[in-house]
């Protein structure tokens, strides 16, 4: 995906066509409140009321790892941004749409606190997710390659928190793992 939107090829062609064809198709005020679920307001202290009840439950280890996750992030992200330069699709003057730093800060926050609290809460990370993505690109703020790219690149992050919650719970009677 990152080729082809430095080359401007046919999958980032495509990813136009697609981008003008789709926004504002919804009204504006559902496609902006969904895109503000990526926003680090609204998932970062959904992320910290989870790591802190990780905390309290004794699992340290997987909270701190989903800590590192979110804060590995921007280290991937902001410079992916600042190479790529690539324009908005309401804004072509700006630069460093992609990947979209909101969809990855979704994705991270809400599937590290689903793994945090309960894997019965990943269907709901899930869907948060994909509304927020969905609201950036119906919104206009983000082609929908950006949104791909920033789950592609988060995906890896996650196994972070997952194998920490998988492998490192230990029983309160004697410390035998789970």
């Amino acid at each position: 995906m990152t080729w082809q939107v430095l080359v401007h090829g046919p999958l980032a062609r495509l990813d136009e066509r697609v981008s003008r064809a789709v926004v504002d198709t919804v009204p504006r005020t559902l496609s902006e409140l969904a895109a503000d679920l990526g926003n680090m307001t609204v998932a970062l202290p959904v992320l910290a009321c989870a790591t802190a009840y990780a905390v309290w439950r004794g699992r340290r280890l997987a909270a701190l790892f989903a800590v590192l996750a979110m804060a590995a992030v921007p280290l991937l992200v902001i410079p992916l941004k600042e190479w790529t330069a690539r324009p908005g699709p309401l804004e072509p003057w700006a630069h460093g749409y992609y990947p979209s730093g909101h969809t990855a800060t979704a994705m991270v926050a809400y599937f590290g606190a689903a793994f945090l609290v309960s894997n019965r809460l990943l269907p709901v990370a899930a869907v948060l997710t994909a509304v927020t993505g969905t609201g950036l690109i119906l919104r206009g703020f983000h082609w929908p390659l950006d949104v791909l790219a920033s789950l592609a690149l988060c995906l890896p992050l996650l196994r972070w928190p997952l194998l920490a919650t998988r492998y490192g719970r230990r029983d309160r009677a004697g410390g035998a793992r789970e």
